[in-house]
């Protein structure tokens, strides 16, 4: 069993949408706060930024700890990585995420299917097999790639600082 077609299609790829969802704004806009209760497009990049290295560091548990390593869930507010990468500019938090899927991209396609079978615990979704962890980071990504869309899809369509 290696990583399926999908899986390793969207770990090569999916990321690189943040770029063409942010093309034409600056970052002094990403960071404006649509809705003040929630994160700006510029944090939702900080988030997929800090998380990353988060994701990769559960593998590696997965993959040394035969007994299913409990993952408690991620809560960006209680990881200082993530207030550290609120502080570094764009163009950093892109290449941040860019080097740390290539990392991960090579780590996870060298893996056999004992590997990917290996366990690890969520705190709310039970015991999953590595390979369904990759959909479980990816469809996370997802969301906040939906989510970049939707506030910078408002960002265009309001007046100069709204």
């Amino acid at each position: 069993m290696q990583l399926s077609e999908s899986v390793a299609a969207r770990l090569r790829h999916q990321h690189k949408t943040i770029d063409e969802l942010i093309d034409g704004l600056n970052e002094e806009k990403l960071r404006l706060r649509i809705n003040p209760a929630k994160w700006s497009a510029f944090e939702n990049i900080v988030h997929l930024a800090a998380y990353q290295p988060t994701f990769l560091r559960r593998v590696d548990s997965i993959l040394i700890d035969q007994d299913e390593p409990l993952f408690e869930r991620y809560v960006a507010e209680n990881d200082p990585f993530f207030d550290e990468c609120r502080q570094k500019p764009l163009n950093k938090l892109l290449y941040m995420i860019s080097s740390d899927r290539a990392e991960l991209l090579r780590k996870l396609e060298a893996l056999d299917g004992n590997q990917l079978s290996q366990r690890g615990r969520h705190q709310a979704y039970g015991s999953i097999p590595l390979y369904r962890w990759c959909d479980f980071f990816l469809l996370h990504e997802a969301h906040h790639l939906w989510t970049i869309f939707q506030l910078t899809s408002v960002l265009r369509t309001r007046p100069q600082g709204f």
